[in-house]
């Protein structure tokens, strides 16, 4: 069948290809284009059956509304303009485009020299011209119809103070499970499946943060070696699902998920990549934006637009500061949250969605003023990993409300002071209180940091006790890749280990660090799987295996581990001292009461000569909230990363004994009582936590 575009053709707000039931209207952006063509193929988008010049050019929107035809249609653009690097201009008709705003994608890139805009091994590089037709090999949209029974579903909007959060992979944590149906390992249905939903909240989480799950191919250079993108930080569609979670075709696949989850009381936040695309540099491949307006889409030099500006370490820079591009940021994010129903963003390499047009990172910039104005995504759960790798990325702390932030310092104190090291008592002590040093401004709150010990990048916690150094060889890039300062500690022996002390030793210094997390102020993340004990095998950036090094291993489902972390997080949910919005000062009440003070483990405050003291290893924290809708709380806690030590118990607010009820060294003694002003006996290497007494 062939279509042509209506006379009557109308002016839809909406980008992208939009059924309205009677017909699907198309409209794409590009200011620079002199033509835009839309490509019709057949089901299986092998085929172009039909090639039609978009009629109508409004404000840079080129569109056409098309009678009868229906969702299932599958299409993709080109783009006719000047192919001019040295202006920044790459337009190449030849070249297939995936729509930017396409809602499904069917089939997978078959990498071919075709898809470059260029003629690789040409000696003008970039600034040739390459003839070949590209759509033998590209992906295509699909039409899509968005009806969805959400019948029952609403948006739960867990306050952060409530929020425990759990970083996964949509395949890694599906394929080894050995009760989730095979048929259904490693996709969207069998993250919603029982065993993986009962897990969760067994456990006790709030809020599971799906690692990229927005459409991504496998980089060239990765098939070519054998190795795929498993990570996903390569997005191309940012507004299609990743089409190999689907079982099937159906992306109400990913709605059913969500739904599923809503239904535990788990809320679902997408790690997003909205700071580079799968294009990489001047030399990458022509599969969308560089081909419909690549001097909008990007950051260019500024001295020589023939080349990309790069601060992600990826090759190229989307450029949010053109209103367009930025449109498309947020009508992605709308539409995650509008017609997907998911409950927050992890936004990777955040400091570049805030460089202005020239450049340097600003808080106040245009793309967290949008947000922060917008009545949809302002009341929504966002996070910021808040830095990249241009100049003056690193900005934690730097992020404006209602924006949280990954916590790297956090990771590297609790790391370092339950390695041993000197000199860590006070960057422990800010750890434990929220950060304040870096989040304690502009009225921000103790939620702001999301404190975590271990993510997809980096070592997970087996492997930081396990590991003196990364072992990434599999990676094919000579283990050059990869943090080299992991701040991690073998214990006695690089690896898996037979010696029951250093198992012993490994599996204590496992339950601090999640014992830590979980006794701190601000927002915990954990690794999935670090509750089971899941090694890398040392790789401590596993984003290209897609294999059993990537994936969750469940052999820990009988592990006293487990019901450790399972205890802990119990124990925060029933202590409202350690989820407090507000910062603690540590003022006396107008009744002498303290909410915050900070011991020696001679029981004496601490003070300055004590705080400097290098050779401190043990500290001890009592807490309190008064009653306010949940009760009164009070806790001392002693952090103790030396050896036996006799503890002495403070008096605070009128205390007159203390109840043991956490101890990551024993069981013996867990729920004995011991009177203020007297003193404990806490092992070396542990953590002891009291509640009052009576």
């Amino acid at each position: 069948m062939s279509y042509s575009f209506s006379e009557l053709d109308f002016m839809k707000p909406e980008l992208g290809a939009e059924f309205t039931g009677e017909g699907t209207h198309f409209a794409v952006f590009s200011a620079h284009a002199e033509q835009m063509e839309l490509c019709l193929f057949s089901d299986d988008g092998k085929e172009e059956t039909d090639r039609l010049p978009l009629p109508k050019r409004e404000g840079d929107i080129w569109s056409g509304y098309i009678a009868g035809l229906k969702p299932g249609t599958v299409y993709g653009y080109r783009a006719q303009g000047p192919y001019d690097p040295k202006n920044g201009h790459r337009f190449n008709p030849n070249k297939l485009l995936l729509d930017p705003y396409a809602k499904e994608i069917v089939g997978e890139i078959a990498w071919d020299d075709a898809l470059y805009g260029y003629s690789i091994g040409d000696p003008a590089g970039d600034l040739s011209f390459d003839e070949r037709d590209s759509a033998p090999f590209m992906v295509k949209g699909v039409v899509q119809d968005p009806d969805f029974d959400w019948a029952g579903d609403a948006a739960i909007r867990r306050p952060w103070t409530e929020t425990i959060i759990y970083e996964a992979h949509v395949r890694g944590m599906t394929m080894s499970h050995p009760g989730v149906p095979e048929e259904l390992r490693g996709t969207f249905m069998g993250m919603a499946s029982d065993p993986i939903i009962e897990h969760l909240v067994d456990l006790g989480i709030s809020a599971i943060e799906l690692l990229p799950i927005q459409y991504f191919p496998d980089d060239r250079y990765l098939v070519e070696k054998g190795l795929r993108n498993y990570w996903g930080y390569q997005t191309l569609g940012f507004f299609a699902p990743q089409p190999r979670f689907l079982s099937g075709r159906a992306i109400t696949e990913f709605k059913t998920m969500v739904k599923r989850f809503h239904a535990a009381g788990i809320e679902v936040i997408m790690d997003v990549v909205y700071n580079h695309t799968a294009e990489g540099s001047e030399r990458g491949p022509t599969l969308s934006f560089r081909g419909l307006d690549n001097l909008s889409y990007y950051r260019l030099s500024p001295g020589d637009l023939r080349h990309t500006y790069d601060t992600t370490g990826t090759g190229n820079t989307l450029n949010i500061a053109h209103p367009m591009v930025l449109r498309m940021v947020l009508d992605s994010l709308r539409y995650w949250v509008g017609v997907m129903h998911v409950d927050g963003f992890r936004f990777d390499l955040a400091s570049t969605l805030g460089r202005t047009r020239h450049i340097e990172f600003d808080r106040e910039g245009t793309f967290f003023d949008a947000i922060r104005q917008d009545p949809i995504l302002s009341g929504v759960k966002l996070i910021a990993e808040p830095w990249d790798v241009g100049d003056g990325g690193y900005q934690v702390g730097g992020f404006p409300h209602p924006f949280r932030e990954w916590n790297d310092k956090y990771r590297d104190d609790v790391r370092r002071f339950w390695k041993g090291d000197g000199g860590l008592v006070s960057g422990l002590a800010t750890r434990l209180t929220g950060s304040a040093p870096q989040f304690n401004h502009s009225d921000r709150g103790a939620t702001s940091s999301v404190n975590l010990i271990s993510a997809h990048d980096g070592f997970t916690l087996m492997d930081t006790v396990s590991y003196d150094g990364k072992h990434n060889e599999a990676n094919g890039e000579d283990n050059r890749d990869g943090h080299s300062d992991n701040h991690s500690h073998n214990m006695g022996v690089e690896g898996p280990a037979e010696d029951p002390a250093i198992r012993s030793a490994r599996d204590r210094r496992r339950r601090n660090m999640i014992a830590t997390l979980l006794l701190s102020q601000g927002v915990p993340m954990l690794l999935g799987g670090d509750e089971l004990g899941n090694s890398q095998n040392g790789n401590n950036n596993a984003y290209c295996q897609d294999n059993e090094t990537g994936w969750t291993g469940w052999d820990g489902l009988d592990d006293p581990f487990l019901n450790f972390c399972k205890g802990a997080i119990a124990f925060r949910k029933r202590h409202p001292a350690l989820r407090q919005e507000r910062f603690l000062t540590g003022e006396a009440g107008e009744d002498g009461t303290v909410e915050i003070a900070w011991y020696g483990p001679d029981g004496a405050l601490m003070t300055d000569a004590a705080w400097k003291d290098g050779n401190l290893r043990t500290l001890g924290l009592f807490l309190a909230k008064p009653a306010n809708g949940e009760g009164a709380d009070q806790l001392f806690m002693v952090f103790n990363a030396g050896g036996d030590c006799t503890v002495a118990l403070p008096a605070a607010n009128g205390i007159t004994a203390w109840k043991r009820v956490l101890d990551t060294g024993s069981d013996d003694d867990a729920f004995a009582e011991y009177p203020a002003d007297g003193s404990v006996m806490v092992s070396g290497a542990s953590i002891a936590a009291f509640e009052p007494a009576g």
